[in-house]
């Protein structure tokens, strides 16, 4: 009896212990789970070192605030029709954010990087709502191989410039033209021991090139590095040491949860409006107006077939696969 009292009771201690939801989860849920603090981890390490030039002139800009990276629901709502007027406000200021996204093969990864803002703006008056929008969200896609480290070697990047992609290869890559040109070389900044790539902003548009090719004017620039904790909101102009935080595009009710809500997103691909000519698309609707029809070169390709992307992007990329093991766009998890 007292034997049979003693396993009752290691067997009560045992799953008392045990409370984390991985007990509750389907073996396949569980591993998702786990998967996503690597996967952060991951987003983390390859994340830019953001430049953000800044446009003091023109009323639409704010004196500088239209031109800040946030969240899209940065006015504690989902109504993306409210945008250009809330961020007017100097009760909403907006803490930075940079969405991601993780894409796996069995030799790459493929790293979404998108930054929102609620203006699209221009500070020529007879050009309002003709070259303007409400909304704008541009990005970045960082080619990642895996090798014998723990996060693998970038290699290169594709920035989404408004409706034309600009492709880059890191120093020392080996990546050669593909049917596309190269545009340039990926600088690279040390931000604690990790040597990051440099992307830069424009004013106003906001279309997204490498550093080496697109630099800030003037001093009046905001210089973003990336975090897993902190949303810090620039303390002026000039302040170069911002920390945005990395957010999932897939978390729980996150942007790709959010796509059928047709306050925030019209057709689930592109943010809804009440301002302006033009639109901002998410991810999963970038794309360039002239690279082809090829698979992964259509709209959305950059998001849903990214290793295809690349691969008619680019040569010389070794050993490469096109079947995805992790790619939440398609539904494989």
């Amino acid at each position: 009896m007292k034997k049979i009292l003693t396993i009752l009771t290691f067997v009560t201690t045992l799953v008392g212990c045990n409370t984390s939801d991985d007990l509750l989860l389907e073996p396949s849920q569980a591993k998702t789970q786990k998967n996503q603090s690597f996967y952060l981890d991951l987003a983390y390490y390859h994340a830019p070192i953001h430049y953000q030039d800044v446009d003091r002139t023109g009323s639409h800009g704010l004196r500088g605030k239209a031109d800040f990276i946030t969240r899209y629901d940065f006015d504690a709502d989902l109504n993306a029709e409210n945008n250009w007027d809330n961020i007017a406000s100097s009760s909403r200021k907006g803490n930075a954010v940079g969405y991601y996204s993780v894409v796996e093969t069995s030799t790459h990864y493929f790293i979404t990087y998108a930054f929102f803002h609620p203006r699209d703006w221009t500070d020529i008056w007879f050009l309002y709502r003709i070259d303007e929008h409400e909304n704008d969200l541009e990005g970045v896609l960082t080619i990642v191989k895996k090798d014998n480290s723990m996060y693998g070697k970038a290699l290169g990047a594709v920035t989404v410039f408004h409706s034309d992609f600009y492709s880059y290869k890191a120093p020392n890559s080996g990546l050669t033209d593909g049917n596309e040109d190269i545009d340039g070389t990926l600088t690279l900044q040390n931000d604690n021991g990790v040597n990051r790539f440099k992307t830069s902003a424009e004013a106003k548009g906001h279309g997204i090139k490498a550093h080496s090719k697109q630099k800030p004017g003037g001093s009046d620039y905001v210089v973003y590095f990336p975090s897993k904790t902190s949303s810090e909101y620039p303390s002026d102009i000039y302040d170069h040491n911002v920390k945005y935080k990395l957010v999932n595009i897939f978390e729980n009710e996150g942007m790709w949860d959010q796509r059928f809500n047709t306050s925030l997103f019209s057709n689930a691909k592109s943010f809804q409006k009440s301002y302006g000519n033009g639109s901002a698309n998410a991810p999963w609707n970038w794309d360039d107006k002239n690279d082809g029809g090829n698979q992964g070169l259509l709209a959305g390709g950059i998001a849903y077939y990214p290793a295809h992307l690349v691969d008619e992007y680019f040569n010389s990329l070794g050993n490469f696969s096109k079947t995805y093991t992790y790619n939440p766009y398609l539904g494989i998890e």
